[in-house]
């Protein structure tokens, strides 16, 4: 049996592979362990659901990277320790994080990681690899869609200029 016939799993990672799992397996840490941090920033209720939501998703996506990692022996990711809940009223108001601030950095984050998953998944030979960067992206756009609507509510999100020309046709 050669490469790239019979059982995928059963097919070794290019580079490529290996890169782009560990590498979106790191980011899905850093980003959980971040995304914490600003949950203690948050003060809006329907924001800091958003952002539980988006702390689950990305330990969700970390354990299906770690869980290619394992299988095919390569090392795993660092992972940061949890951040531990405060206080929003504890944070100096300075040196806090804004709301927008928040729903701003977290949309573009996962604008981002849409990118990557797309990128990534186009570069796999291996299908069953290539399927959990697919799924990463869908659950990004469904939450980033969530994002969306709730920078339209809130009055938060910043449209850029306006083409003058297209606005009077």
């Amino acid at each position: 049996m050669g490469i790239l016939s019979g059982n995928q799993s059963n097919e070794p990672m290019h580079y490529g592979e290996v890169f782009a799992v560990w590498s979106a397996d790191l980011s899905a840490k850093a980003l959980t362990a971040c995304y914490q941090t600003m949950l203690n920033h948050a003060g809006d209720e329907d924001l800091r659901r958003l952002v539980e939501e988006a702390i689950q998703l990305g330990k969700k996506e970390s354990q299906a990277y770690e869980q290619i990692l394992k299988e095919n022996g390569v090392g795993l990711a660092p992972t940061p320790p949890d951040r531990p809940q405060a206080n929003i009223e504890d944070i100096p108001a300075g040196a806090r994080f804004q709301d927008p601030e928040i729903a701003a950095a977290i949309s573009r984050d996962i604008a981002a990681g849409m990118t990557m998953a797309s990128q990534a998944a186009s570069q796999c030979t291996r299908e069953d690899i290539a399927a959990v960067f697919l799924q990463s992206h869908q659950q990004q756009a469904a939450l980033g869609g969530q994002f969306l609507k709730l920078n339209k509510e809130k009055g938060w999100i910043v449209v850029p200029p306006l083409n003058r020309e297209l606005v009077e046709a």
